[in-house]
C-alpha cells in the first residue's frame, strides 16, 4: 500500500472527502509537496504557524529541550525551566483587566479545547454560579464542555450536553440581558472566527464587560486564533482596552507544538487549590518541549515582527482581495481576514484553483462563502507579491 491507502484505511477519517495532500516538509511560509513543488501556506494550519514553519530558534530550542528532558512530573511538585520561563514571558505580555487586576498566573494545557474547559470549570468554582454564555456561530473545541457552548448542527447528536448554557448575538445589545445573577462567565472571541471572521464592536465589548461586572460574571475572552500578534497586537483584547478575567491561548502558543493555556489573576487561579486540592490536574500539559518551542515562538514573535507590519500586510491583502470580481466583503484585522464569495460553490472552485497554483486556503465551519486568510505573521512582500498574482490569474479566467 502506498501512503495515501494507509492514510485512508488506518487514520481516522472526519470528512468524506479529505484533501489528502501531502507535504513531507515545509520552511517559511510555504509548505513543499513530495515532487518540491512549493505551496505558500494562507492558513498557517489554521493560525498555528505564527513565525512560519520551522523557525530556526524554534527549532533550535526544540533541539536544546530534547537533549535535557521530554518529561517530568507537570503539575506536582517539580520546578521545569521551560514552563516557569514561559509563563513569565506570558504573564509580560498582559494589560490589566476590566476590574483592574493583574493576569499573573498561567495553567498550561495541551490544546486550546482543554484550555476552555478549564476555564468553564474555573469560572464555576470562583463563582459559584451555573450558567455559561456563550455567542451564537463560535466555536469553541469539541470537547463535551466545549462543544456544548457550539450550534445545534455540529453538537445535536451528542446530547444531553453541558446544562446551563444561554446564547448571544454579537454585537447584539438587547441579548446582553441574557447575563443574569447565574452567570458564572461570558466566553467570547474578541473576533469572531469560525462565523467567518465577524469583529466584535469597542462599544458592545465595553458594554459587555460593564455588565458583567454589574452581574459578579467573569468575562472569558478566547484568543486561540486571536492571540499572539495575530491581529496586529499581541493579544486582540487590546483593541478593546482591557482584558478579561481570563485569557485562553493556545494554536500558535507551542510554536508549532500542542499547548494551550488559561491565564487569570492569581485570586481566581487559586480556587483550583481546595475544595477539592488538585481541582483541575493534567499529565502533559506545560510538557517542557511545548514550551520551549513556544518560549523561542513568542520570543521571535517580540524580537522579529512589527506588529505594525502585520498590520500593514493585512490592509494590502485585503486590497487585493477587494479587487477581485466575485469577491464581496473583505473583514478582519491585522493577518485574520475572511474574503466572501457569493456561496459555497464559487468559493470552492476558487479554493481548489488555489491549491493547484500552489496557494493553500480554506473556509470556516460557520461561513461557507468566505475564505480564511492567515498566513505567516512575518509572510514577505514578495510572498504577498506571489499571492496577488495567482489571485488575480484566476480573476481574467
Amino acid at each position: 500500500m502506498n501512503l495515501r491507502q494507509l492514510f485512508l484505511q488506518n487514520v481516522a477519517q472526519t470528512s468524506d472527502s479529505p484533501l489528502a495532500l501531502e507535504f513531507p516538509n515545509a520552511e517559511g511560509s510555504f509548505l513543499i509537496d513530495v515532487e518540491g513543488k512549493k505551496y505558500l501556506d494562507l492558513i498557517s494550519g489554521i493560525s498555528v504557524s505564527n513565525v512560519g514553519h520551522k523557525h530556526p530558534k524554534v527549532v533550535k530550542a526544540i533541539h536544546e529541550q530534547t537533549d535535557k528532558y521530554l518529561h517530568q512530573l507537570v503539575y506536582g511538585e517539580f520546578l521545569q525551566t521551560p514552563q516557569i520561563l514561559l509563563a513569565k514571558a506570558l504573564v509580560d505580555t498582559h494589560k490589566p483587566t476590566h476590574r483592574g487586576q493583574k493576569i499573573d498566573n498561567v495553567y498550561f494545557t495541551n490544546s486550546g479545547a482543554e484550555a476552555v474547559e478549564g476555564a468553564l470549570k474555573l469560572a464555576k468554582r470562583y463563582t459559584g454560579k451555573p450558567e455559561i454564555v456563550a455567542c451564537r456561530r463560535a466555536y469553541h473545541g469539541s470537547t463535551q464542555g466545549a462543544m456544548s457552548l457550539g450550534e445545534r448542527f455540529y453538537n445535536q447528536n451528542y446530547r444531553p450536553l453541558l446544562p446551563g448554557i444561554r446564547k448571544m448575538e454579537r454585537n447584539r445589545w438587547e441579548d446582553l440581558d441574557c447575563i443574569t445573577d447565574q452567570t458564572a462567565a461570558v466566553i467570547i472571541e474578541p473576533i469572531g472566527a469560525e462565523c467567518g471572521v465577524i469583529v466584535t464592536e469597542i462599544e458592545f465589548m465595553q458594554e459587555l464587560s460593564k455588565r458583567c461586572v454589574e452581574k459578579g460574571a467573569l468575562l472569558i475572552m478566547d484568543e486561540i486564533q486571536t492571540g499572539l500578534g495575530r491581529t496586529g497586537k499581541m493579544w486582540a483584547y487590546e483593541h478593546f482596552g482591557f482584558a478579561p478575567d481570563i485569557v485562553l491561548s493556545a494554536k500558535a502558543l507551542g510554536g508549532g507544538l500542542p499547548l494551550g493555556a488559561f491565564m487569570a489573576p492569581q485570586e481566581i487561579m487559586s480556587v483550583f487549590k481546595e475544595n477539592p486540592v488538585l481541582g483541575h490536574i493534567t499529565t502533559f500539559g506545560g510538557n517542557p518541549l511545548c514550551c520551549a518551542a513556544g518560549l523561542a515562538s513568542l520570543e521571535v514573535v517580540q524580537s522579529e515582527i512589527d506588529l505594525s507590519e502585520v498590520s500593514r500586510k493585512g490592509e494590502r491583502i485585503k486590497s487585493i482581495f477587494e479587487g477581485q470580481p466575485l469577491v464581496g466583503e473583505v473583514r478582519g484585522i491585522g493577518l485574520m481576514l475572511a474574503a466572501t464569495f457569493p456561496d459555497f460553490p464559487t468559493l470552492k472552485e476558487h479554493i481548489d484553483y488555489y491549491i493547484g497554483k500552489g496557494l493553500i486556503t480554506d473556509w470556516f465551519l460557520y461561513c461557507d462563502n468566505a475564505m480564511r486568510i492567515s498566513p505567516p505573521l512575518n509572510i514577505s512582500d514578495e510572498e504577498i507579491d506571489l499571492l496577488e498574482s495567482i489571485i488575480k490569474e484566476k480573476s481574467l479566467m
